[in-house]
């Protein structure tokens, strides 16, 4: 297809995700076509900086050609087979290097190919699990407010965004909400004045609050809690001190299983390969996907502990479940591919390392009136916007709708930033950039914000 004819299929043709095609009438579809480190050009060849990594997921940075060999050299080889009764190396070799790295003895790798899918298995997984261990009323779970854990029914359901699943219901009954873990916001949340200014009792609160839950629904009856290492929909929201410890304590009085969603903060995003890692507890279940492949090849895992393993091992027992393309050989090699750049660059320590000048770079922006509060962890940060800095209010649904769709999203991608504005809870802009990026780049992401933001002020 000639240009004309690409954007123009994109207008007459494709159906994208999450997306208001209204924006597009009579206008033009942005067409993104290539990458190349920490940055994406358009079809009009306009450079961007990535500053959302893709989406939570090119880990390792854009055109990595050692990515594009391993996956062309599998197809050659075996381009696909199903993971249904058979094998195949790749997924093998994969299952087995993901087992050396994960915490505790989560052993047992089930792949599937996206995070949506990952979290649909480990809500299957948990309620056939207590089913074989004589506990069939245990099929609830717990999740947290304004979370997102994706779009299947089940996974819906979990997720904590009212406006994200009303077109859809009803959906798969029993999933219970508790409070997030809002530092910014824990005096409105708990309704507790003071505990903005003290973290460890905020996260006693918050945790204690899922506890509660699992009392109010009755322990026999909830088979799960699933909560991600830092929150992402609302705005980043890390764990208080201690909050984690003490969700492991209350999951184990109540044989509750812990799954730890680390779609987007496993592979490095917060400087540990596992996010649970960098706040020190070990789930039951890891779910996750995105960075596993730097995205270069669709991929996701449920990955469990060999407890839940168990009832499988022997007997007739069979987890009916699966997807064709769960496993699929290429992407399993691009994986394993992407797993050598970790281990060989040092991605790591490198995030570890940069983490606090990207922090820091970023509280700069705390001197414009319109930024309440930089907060995050790792190369995952979240900029929450307010109208009144002193008070923390938040804008109105007019005022949000204006800002943050009629304006903001725009202009950063025409400053040549792409981000994230985004207004599931309160208005955040959200930053996650390549993991191979430095202060170099930190210092472009605060330049266009800084310019961006002081403009919307303007606009207000």
């Amino acid at each position: 297809m000639t240009r004309p004819d690409v954007l123009k299929a994109a207008q007459d043709n494709l159906w994208m995700h999450f997306t208001r095609h209204s924006s597009y009438e009579g206008g033009e579809v942005p067409m993104i076509v290539r990458g190349e480190g920490a940055y994406v050009y358009d079809i009009h060849g306009k450079r961007y900086l990535d500053g959302l990594a893709g989406l939570f997921v090119v880990q390792v940075g854009h055109g990595r050609a050692e990515l594009a060999e391993a996956a062309a050299k599998q197809a050659q080889e075996l381009a696909f087979f199903p993971l249904w009764s058979y094998a195949h190396p790749k997924a093998a070799e994969l299952a087995a290097r993901l087992a050396e790295l994960t915490p505790g003895d989560l052993n047992r790798v089930f792949f599937t190919t996206g995070g949506g899918e990952a979290v649909e298995s480990a809500w299957k997984l948990a309620k056939q699990y207590y089913k074989l261990k004589g506990k069939p009323l245990k099929t609830k779970v717990v999740s947290r407010s304004i979370a997102y854990h994706g779009t299947p029914q089940g996974a819906l359901s979990i997720t904590g965004i009212p406006a994200l699943k009303q077109v859809f219901e009803p959906l798969v009954p029993g999933a219970i909400k508790a409070p997030n873990t809002n530092l910014y916001r824990a005096d409105e949340i708990s309704g507790f004045p003071g505990l903005e200014k003290d973290p460890e009792a905020f996260g006693r609160w918050a945790a204690d609050q899922v506890g509660k839950a699992i009392e109010m629904e009755g322990p026999d009856t909830v088979a799960a809690v699933f909560v991600e290492p830092v929150q992402n929909a609302g705005g980043c929201f890390p764990p208080p001190p201690g909050y984690f410890q003490r969700l492991r304590e209350i999951c184990d009085a109540h044989d509750v299983l812990l799954v730890s969603d680390e779609v987007i903060c496993a592979f490095g995003r917060l400087g540990t390969m596992f996010g649970g890692q960098k706040f020190d507890y070990v789930p039951d279940i890891i779910t996750c996907a995105k960075g596993l492949t730097s995205g270069y090849s669709p991929i996701g895992a449920m990955i469990v502990s060999e407890r839940l393993f168990e009832p499988f091992k022997s007997g007739t027992e069979t987890f009916a479940h699966g997807y064709t393309f769960g496993g699929h050989p290429v992407s399993a090699a691009v994986a394993l591919a992407n797993l050598d750049i970790f281990e060989r660059e040092g991605l790591l320590e490198h995030v570890t390392a940069n983490e606090p000048v990207f922090k820091a770079t970023l509280d700069r922006l705390q001197d414009l009136p319109i930024v309440g509060d930089v907060r995050g962890s790792g190369y995952f940060y979240g900029i929450e916007l307010v109208k009144d800095k002193s008070t923390k209010q938040t804008f109105n649904e007019e005022e949000s709708e204006r800002l943050l769709r009629g304006f903001l999203s725009k202009a950063l991608y025409d400053a040549g930033l792409y981000c994230r504005a985004d207004d599931r809870g309160d208005p955040v802009v959200q930053l996650a950039p390549p993991l191979i990026c430095g202060p170099k780049e930190f210092d472009e992401i605060e330049s266009i914000l800084r310019s961006v933001l002081t403009e919307a002020w303007a606009r207000l």
